[in-house]
């Protein structure tokens, strides 16, 4: 958490030295804020050196350290908020009072730094003592202490004469057979998954599993988890292979690397062996180990169990089991099972009951079994159960997420220093949310978690997504966040919602407040830096709003609650600090007028149908202004909302979506959004060429269009961004579309695109597939979304070379019934394909290049479906044992 709370810190200052809003006082010691800077960064570069060392770290004592860093950060920030808040407060009321219509006001900001250098001074002083100490003790680990605390093991064994782990049946067979295939070449096998969902269980299953056993003259089985030494791995894996070997002689003698390689090495020579590599964290240690192994063409075998899925593709990526969640069924299987046993029966009524229980552990293999060991040590009451099932924050499933701690905690410790805030942060959304992917990244930035390098990499160059989407994908990755195929967000398994909590709260990156109780003093609610509201009725409530306006340090309020659609009070007045404000679940009748009052405000989020005040332009420092509608509320076709014309002052906007309101057109020379990289919500007029030019690094545009009932005029809202040259993703949706099965001119006409587009999607333009060429043609788009009639007519035909850096194509409720290819070098890097509702499509081509890796089906013509399994079986025939398999998956009702 150190490296975040340094990332806030960071950006605060870098907004003093960068900001063209803020002149520092030439006579305050400006330099001694660039030196400042300088050391935040110091620190950030020495904190990344655990990424580099935490295999062999003492991590109670890193995380001692970190924690005195964060105090120390938290301390100066108390410091330097409240001194730039005053000054800007002041100078802006002064302003206020100056300012007519011969004197606007000048929107530069002096500040004076004189004040706060000597805390300056001792908080860099500070810092360089923690950050050698910090760097000492990564190179040179204190001494372990021995931690006899009670926790739940990660691995459960089997019996001898045990039946398979409930869920794995099938996995188990598919692994038995690669293990046991008649292919002489060394085969290696990845099983990745969450901590908890039975990898371990499952290989030593395999491992010991007579008919297995029998295939190998060597078996060896190590386990390695996060912290390793690689000289202990090889005297582990040569003791195995050879018991007479002497260990004492292995230490005395070899007990360096290059010649215990060697010796791992020799000694498998012309052996068949079985090698489980258990519980890798590490890529580069995995392909250390896997050099060591021969390939001698005699079948022998390695298995992988790991957390990390860049780990399981550096075994191989042919050979990759990811190990499923259990479903319902299986929950209440192995719950029952370990409750009652074989023997004792289970009532229905208590049935009934262990069944939600059983799906409330959301399919963890490790959450149901500690929760049953909890519900075995109690009487087995129907009251008591129900209560159970009722109620997921129940004390059951706390107490089992506590003793799961040590299982689940190495997850978020060995992370990524850059990942481990944005992974705190999901968890302050409520149970199981489903979390847009740029929310987060949009919050993560504003809050100054994302890493400063990538950030600027981001901008300067044409990489947009890595912002949007890379740090999810990275957690993803990792395990420790979930991705629901649906909706294409993420959320959190509540096993790792209670660890994000529990470790917020500890290390005070947010506090949470689910219900009256938590507002009182004695639950430490002052101090807090950011407040998490569940419960928005909360804010109604005289002493809670008392209580959380006397906490002064508050830089974020996050209204994460069910949505509430009565005004309540967001006492925004005592909160001068904030830099963060969501309030998307509370419905705003009139605009909140205090929020112009934050200036230092970086983020807003709001539910709002009105038109925004011209004094939005006062927050000089908000880079992400996102104002939604209430959707009960529906504007008239041809009753246009414009943004005010201030809009075009705000020169610090990064991202902007205002549902149902457009740009204005620039009134003066001087008009610019020089930042703005993603704006979002707008319509055909906020396309025009006197826009859009006032926009020169914009890299997402998203289009929303409402047609006339009787419109028959062709919108040009295509007709200016083939100007924005650093667009990389542009939607276009017609939110009432005209229904027509047979082709006509369509009202929003396809333009020539900028080249730089990676990704379109397209819904309800009714275009025919002959201006497909305006976008088949594209150099760099990878991803392709055609939904709601985007496109109409019954054929389709990719001719030649098109699409040739296309990765991802989705085709849904579109009237196509033949889909072909002129020839087997169209789509030749396609990897995904996902067609949904296309009811009358009869053909799809059968002659995608090797790297198509899934189809998926959903709700089509059942001869659309026979040609996606000929499809896969004629791919599966052709690249069998050389490629990944690819995958089908087909839903269908009919």
């Amino acid at each position: 958490m150190a490296y975040g709370a340094a990332g806030c810190l960071e950006l605060t200052i870098e907004r003093l030295l960068k900001s063209s809003y803020i002149s520092i006082v030439q006579n305050s010691s400006p330099q001694i804020i660039k030196l400042l800077y300088k050391e935040i960064l110091s620190l950030k570069e020495a904190l990344r050196e655990f990424d580099k060392k935490r295999s062999t770290i003492n991590m109670k004592m890193v995380k001692s350290l970190e924690a005195e860093m964060v105090e120390a950060i938290y301390k100066f920030e108390d410091v330097i908020d409240p001194h730039l808040s005053n000054q800007f407060h002041s100078q802006s009321e002064e302003e206020e009072e100056e300012e007519t219509a011969d004197h606007p006001p000048s929107m530069v900001f002096s500040v004076d730094v004189q004040e706060i250098k000597q805390d300056v001074d001792s908080f860099i002083e500070t810092m360089n003592k923690m950050k050698r100490a910090y760097i000492h003790e990564l190179h040179n680990p204190s001494p372990e202490e021995d931690d006899d605390d009670d926790f739940v093991a990660s691995k459960t064994h089997f019996r001898g004469n045990e039946p398979i782990m409930v869920g794995l049946s099938d996995i188990f067979m598919s692994i038995e057979n690669w293990l046991n295939s008649s292919n002489s070449e060394r085969i290696i096998v990845s099983l990745v998954g969450m901590a908890g969902i039975g990898k371990t269980t499952l290989s030593k299953k395999l491992f010991h599993d007579p008919f297995i056993v029998s295939c190998y003259s060597r078996l060896v089985f190590v386990t390695i988890g996060p912290k390793y030494r690689l000289a202990d791995i090889l005297v582990d894996i040569l003791t195995q292979v050879n018991p007479d070997f002497d260990e004492i002689m292995l230490m005395k003698g070899e007990k360096v690397l290059a010649g215990l390689k060697r010796m791992v090495y020799e000694s498998l020579k012309y052996l068949s062996y079985l090698i489980v590599l258990d519980d890798v964290w590490e890529i580069d240690l995995c392909s250390v180990l896997l050099e060591l192994f021969p390939d001698d063409k005699n079948g022998s075998r390695v298995l992988v169990t790991t957390r990390m899925k860049k780990v399981a593709d550096c075994a191989k990526p042919l050979n990759i089991c990811k190990i499923p969640f259990l479903d319902k069924k299986e929950s209440w299987d192995l719950l029952r099972e370990k409750v009652f046993g074989e023997e004792e029966p289970c009532s229905y009524r208590l049935e009934k009951a262990g069944k939600k229980i059983a799906e409330n552990c959301e399919g963890l293999p490790l959450t149901i079994i500690t929760v049953a060991n909890i519900l075995s040590k109690v009487d087995k009451t129907i009251e008591y159960w129900n209560e159970v099932a009722d109620d997921k924050q129940n004390s059951v499933y706390k107490d089992a997420y506590e003793q799961m701690s040590k299982v689940l905690y190495p997850s978020y410790d060995y992370l990524d220093q850059h990942l481990k805030a944005c992974f705190l942060y999901i968890g302050a959304f409520p149970q199981n949310y489903l979390l847009d992917q740029s929310q987060l990244a949009n919050l993560s930035s504003a809050e100054g978690f994302l890493n400063s390098e990538s950030v600027h990499y981001y901008e300067e160059t044409m990489d947009y997504a890595y912002d949007s989407f890379g740090y999810c994908d990275d957690l993803y990755a990792t395990n420790v966040i979930m991705f629901d195929n649906e909706t294409f967000d993420f959320y959190l398994h509540s096993s790792f919602w209670y660890l994000c909590n529990k470790e917020a709260a500890r290390t005070k990156l947010f506090y949470a407040l689910n219900c009256h109780g938590d507002t009182l003093p004695e639950e430490g609610i002052e101090s807090q830096r950011r407040l998490c509201i569940r419960n928005n009725i909360l804010l109604a409530i005289k002493d809670v709003h008392n209580s959380i306006a006397s906490d002064s340090k508050v830089r974020s309020l996050l209204c994460t609650g069910y949505f509430h659609k009565y005004p309540v009070p967001l006492f925004l007045e005592h909160l001068r600090l904030l830099r963060v404000l969501d309030a998307l679940s509370i419905r705003f009748y009139e605009f909140p007028i205090k929020v112009l009052k934050l200036v230092q405000l970086r983020y807003l989020a709001l539910l709002y149908n009105g038109n925004l005040p011209s004094s939005i332009s006062k927050l000089w420092n908000l880079q992400y202004l996102i104002v939604i509608q209430h959707p009960r509320i529906v504007k008239s076709v041809g009753n246009l909302l414009y943004l005010p014309i201030e809009i075009w002052n705000m020169n610090e906007l990064k991202y902007l979506y205002t549902c149902g309101r457009d740009l204005p057109h620039p009134c003066c020379e001087g008009s610019l959004l020089p930042n703005l990289l993603k704006l979002g919500g707008v319509g055909p007029q906020s396309c025009a060429k006197s826009v859009l030019e006032k926009i020169p690094k914009l890299k997402a545009l998203s289009i929303d269009i409402e047609l006339a009932p009787d419109a028959t005029e062709p919108l040009t809202c295509f007709d200016h961004v083939s100007h924005l040259h650093q667009l990389q993703e542009l939607r276009c949706y017609i939110m009432n579309p005209t229904l027509k099965t047979e082709v006509v001119t369509p009202l929003v006409p396809l333009s020539d695109f900028p080249l730089s587009l990676t990704a379109l999607v397209l819904s309800g333009l009714g275009s025919p597939w002959e201006e497909m060429r305006n976008i088949s043609s594209l150099p760099n788009l990878t991803h392709l979304e055609l939904k709601f009639y985007a496109f109409r007519g019954p054929k389709w035909e990719v001719r030649d070379n098109e699409f040739q850096s296309l990765l991802y194509l989705e085709i849904e409720d579109i009237n196509l019934e033949q889909w072909t290819f002129q020839n087997c070098l169209c789509l030749p890097v396609i990897q995904g394909l996902h067609i949904a509702h296309c009811y009358k499509l009869k053909e799809i081509p059968l002659t995608f290049g090797k790297s198509l890796l899934s189809i998926k089906i959903v709700e089509c013509n059942p001869m659309a479906v026979k040609c996606a399994i000929k499809l896969k079986e004629e791919w599966d025939d052709k690249y069998a044992g050389r490629e990944r398999l690819l995958e089908l998956v087909v839903r269908s009702s009919l």
